[in-house]
């Protein structure tokens, strides 16, 4: 089950669970959208890969015991361990690279 996790691991930014910026990679790093696209290039600064738009946990439990309610979002925030240059130039070498090769 994913975390949704409560930031953008660059900028801070806050992402809350309903929020149509956040992105996430495969081992669900999480960015906001101007990040992704700005400084990332859609390449993961942890893993490499690439971004989607997060899924949004269901607000009303339309099944039993199934929403945000019962499995809430992640408070823990999160920051990834690279400095901006080093984002960058992990990105120039990368983003030319199609995701599914990487």
């Amino acid at each position: 089950m994913l975390q949704i996790r409560p930031n953008c691991e660059s900028c801070d930014r806050d992402l809350p669970p309903d929020s149509p910026e956040a992105r996430i990679c495969t081992y669900e790093c999480t960015f906001c959208q101007s990040c992704v696209e700005t400084l990332l290039s859609n390449v993961c600064p942890n893993c490499g890969g690439n971004f989607c738009p997060r899924p949004l946990r269901p607000r009303v439990a339309r099944r039993n015991g199934v929403g945000i309610e019962f499995q809430p979002a992640s408070k823990q925030r999160m920051h990834t361990a690279f400095s901006p240059d080093e984002i960058r130039e992990f990105a120039n070498g990368t983003k030319d690279i199609n995701p599914a090769d990487r």
